[in-house]
């Protein structure tokens, strides 16, 4: 039942990323372009979406456990390190130069979005590497 409902929850996100033009990477670009052709279509998206998580998790947190597991899986670390800071860097420099962060990038591929084929790839192969260099860095806290 959990992967019926994980893949229904991203077929949804997939499918609303398409609706909103998400999965354009013009668009990303346009937003972040404030002095040229600024588009601020992906701030109402992002809007929607803080509403909508705002929301959903007053909802939530009202049930005891969630439906499907035995308990909510909440982040323990609340701290700001240098580790999260570079990824939140990597991430926006990456958005800046292609247009795309993760789930647009899904769904652009079958769309034959331009750049797809160049981002997925690199995008894997830097999260690959990410997960390799974190198993070989020691634990220090």
């Amino acid at each position: 039942m959990r992967i019926i409902l994980g893949f229904l929850s991203g077929l949804l996100f997939g499918v609303g990323l398409v609706v909103a033009g998400m999965s354009d990477p013009a668009k990303v670009l346009n937003f972040l372009d404030i002095f040229g052709t600024w588009d601020p279509s992906l701030a109402f998206v992002m809007g929607g979406a803080a509403i909508t998580t705002f929301l959903g998790y007053r909802l939530v947190w009202r049930r005891e456990k969630p439906l499907l597991l035995a308990d909510f899986q909440v982040p323990r670390r609340s701290d700001i390190d240098r580790d999260l800071l570079l990824g939140a860097a990597i991430f926006g420099i990456g958005w800046g130069i292609g247009g795309f962060c993760p789930g647009p990038a899904w769904t652009a591929l079958p769309l034959a979005a331009p750049g797809t084929l160049i981002f997925l790839p690199a995008m894997l192969l830097g999260m690959a590497l990410a997960t390799v260099l974190k198993e070989r860095k020691p634990v220090t806290a």
